[in-house]
């Protein structure tokens, strides 16, 4: 299966001006390479088969016909072939001449899309040639002995996507074409071009492709004319690009001076996931004439060999990369602090309490806590901080909290659950030598029952610290650490909580709390439920229980943000996990873990088990704000019955 992916190309071939002969020659070499690489449909840039710069030998009757001559050239050529090429050329439509994209495969022309605004400003003179799509009414154009579908809405249909086109400045206009093809049922747009290079116009296009992919909900491919068009006054860099709904997946580089390919995998049913999501794409669909296309049914194209992925599959899908990881963090930060500013304003707390255990989570919501305070311009001794040391409470982590607390000059608070829940087994008549699930969640439930009633004597609330990967699984206490006033962490994942922890140590406290909280961040990640070993070690650690967490992220983003069936979340985790090199997580200081195919299995199936009946402690959850993308508020992004069966999704996993 190739679980929605079509393989796409953007080609920038060897090019002379005005030498249609040698144009289609290297087009046709590109066009062979892409084949045998599995691609379905490849783009080449404007007029690439007479070239772009040929001005007013665009006049010359002589130049049109050799044009043709190529394309019948490349008909031949593509007779046996099942890939769908898309080039430019000009083409006569009755009295004018017309800047076209011509959509091949397999020896016919499926399909020429006229482009639709000409620019007629500064260095571009397109007016002086041709004339726009607006110019004609013609739905059909005689091209290479063929009549054929002729107009700006083509819709082309594969067996596993349909795609339009539009040519260079259509993508420059206020309202481009791509935005009603989109809404007409494209999933791809392919952008033939010849934009020029002028200081700090490639970040512009760059950010002009991302956008319109993004609002399109689309894949864009983006082919632009590069070396061999003439710099006679303007210079053409060559751009081969692929973007998904905003996200660049693939490019080539610029001022390169031989011929390029980029191959790329763009996720249609990713893309159709989130437009089944969006309103208002759904809303802008209905205002749309859709009478107004021409459908046009393409071959089944069936590579030889089996589908393979390339593009990048990232292990951590939650976790920014390179420099946007510091800003990235500090918008978090931003966004967890004012959150939780609002909620002291308004409910006028004098304290917030928070229990600390000298792990991980606690440790991002104290530090949420005491920035709030410094915003607010409050002393920290108004959050007060309450360790809890139990029967698995280690050296390690207590001396962590305590240090940690002092450092950050909070007030500090240590009361011990022993003695009341050895009262507590007295009274419910259970041995505390059989720990078991009431052994742990009787010291949870005791724990909070302490920040409560702490809360109320000081006049304030609990500021909970509980991670939305923990909400995935359910690994909490009904009834204790799943419950707070006020849950700052609810949004955030276990793996870039340990980023955030990173972030603050290395950018925004004092030498004392940065090597408490490095040290926090290299701690087992444990409850201390269970009595530590003879060495004062931790013996329950989570991750051997329900899972490695870097795996359950990744599931949980590619399950509740993109929709993906267990089936394909399988397959990317071994491509993220076990197939691909590491070279640039290693580069970002990320480390990833080494996992078997069966390993990964494992803890899929455990996933998706655990989140389908733990679901009833996300349906009534504490309030908190919602960070990223992700969030299972049951007032906000997850909506789901808690007796909901998950015997589908654990068979499709099989």
């Amino acid at each position: 299966m190739n679980y929605g992916y079509v393989k796409v190309a953007s080609a920038i071939p060897s090019l002379k001006v005005a030498d249609c002969s040698y144009n289609i020659q290297q087009i046709e070499s590109l066009i062979i390479q892409a084949e045998g690489k599995g691609v379905e449909i490849i783009t080449f840039p404007e007029l690439c088969i007479s070239g772009y710069t040929c001005q007013d030998l665009f006049g010359q009757q002589l130049l049109l016909e050799k044009c043709e001559e190529s394309l019948y050239k490349l008909l031949d050529f593509t007779r046996s072939l099942q890939i769908i090429s898309i080039v430019g050329m000009p083409v006569m439509v009755g009295s004018q001449l017309m800047n076209c994209a011509i959509v091949v495969q397999g020896g016919k022309i499926l399909g020429v899309v006229p482009k639709t605004y000409l620019p007629n400003y500064k260095e571009f003179y397109e007016q002086r040639w041709f004339a726009p799509s607006a110019a004609t009414n013609d739905t059909q154009v005689h091209l290479c002995a063929q009549m054929v579908p002729f107009g700006r809405n083509l819709l082309f249909h594969t067996q596993k996507t349909c795609f339009g086109i539009e040519i260079c400045e259509d993508l420059w206009a206020p309202v481009p074409p791509s935005s009603e093809l989109a809404l007409k049922g494209a999933e791809i747009i392919f952008n033939l071009s010849a934009s020029n290079e002028l200081i700090g116009k490639n970040q512009y296009l760059l950010s002009l492709i991302s956008q319109q992919s993004a609002r399109c909900i689309v894949g864009y491919v983006y082919s632009s004319c590069g070396f061999g068009e003439s710099t006679q006054d303007v210079v053409f860099a060559g751009n081969a690009l692929i973007y998904e709904n905003g996200a660049l997946i693939a490019r080539s580089k610029r001022f390169c001076l031989e011929e390029q390919m980029v191959i790329s995998e763009i996720d249609t049913e990713r893309l159709l996931n989130e437009r089944r999501h969006n309103t208002t794409f759904s809303e802008n669909i209905r205002q749309t004439d859709k009478n107004d296309r021409t459908d046009i049914q393409c071959q089944t194209v069936n590579p030889a060999y089996d589908f393979e992925l390339t593009r990048w599959v990232n292990p951590h899908p939650f976790v920014p990369s390179g420099a946007a990881l510091n800003e990235r963090c500090e918008e978090i930060f931003s966004i967890q602090t004012s959150a939780l500013a609002k909620r002291i304003v308004h409910t006028n707390a004098r304290s917030i309490v928070v229990g600390i255990s000298g792990g991980l989570d606690s440790t991002l919501a104290l530090l949420v806590c005491v920035k709030t305070m410094d915003l607010l311009r409050r002393p920290r001794k108004e959050v007060i901080g309450i360790t809890m040391p139990g029967f698995g409470t280690t050296d390690r982590t207590y001396t962590n909290a305590i240090s940690l607390m002092q450092s950050l000059d909070i007030t500090i608070k240590e009361i011990s659950i022993k003695d009341a829940c050895i009262q507590h087994f007295k009274d419910i008549g259970h041995d505390p030598d059989n720990h078991d699930v009431t052994y742990e969640n009787s010291q949870a439930r005791e724990r909070t029952q302490i920040l409560m009633d702490v809360a109320n004597q000081c006049n304030g609330f609990v500021v909970g610290t509980g991670d939305l990967s923990e909400l995935a699984l359910g690994w909490c206490t009904y009834n204790a650490d799943h419950m707070s006033n006020y849950g700052v962490n609810c949004s955030i994942p276990k793996t870039l909580v340990k980023h955030l922890v990173k972030w603050v140590a290395l950018t925004s406290v004092d030498e004392a709390s940065k090597t408490t909280l490095l040290d926090i961040i290299e701690t087992p990640i444990s409850p201390e439920l269970i009595p530590a070993d003879e060495n004062g070690n931790i013996t329950q650690k989570t991750e051997d229980l329900v899972g490695p967490y870097e795996l359950h992220d990744f599931f949980l983003y590619h399950f509740l943000r993109l929709g993906f069936r267990p089936a394909k979340i399988l397959y990317l985790a071994e491509q993220a996990f076990i197939r691909q090199t590491y070279n640039e997580s290693t580069e970002l200081g990320m480390e990833v873990g080494t996992y078997t195919e069966e390993t990964i299995q494992k803890w899929l199936r455990t996933f998706c088990r655990r989140f389908f009946t733990q679901q009833f402690k996300r349906s009534c959850l504490p309030d908190g704000p919602k960070v990223g993308s992700v969030s299972l508020s049951p007032r906000g992004d997850w909506r789901m019955p808690t007796d909901a069966s998950s015997a589908d999704w654990l068979c499709d996993l099989e």
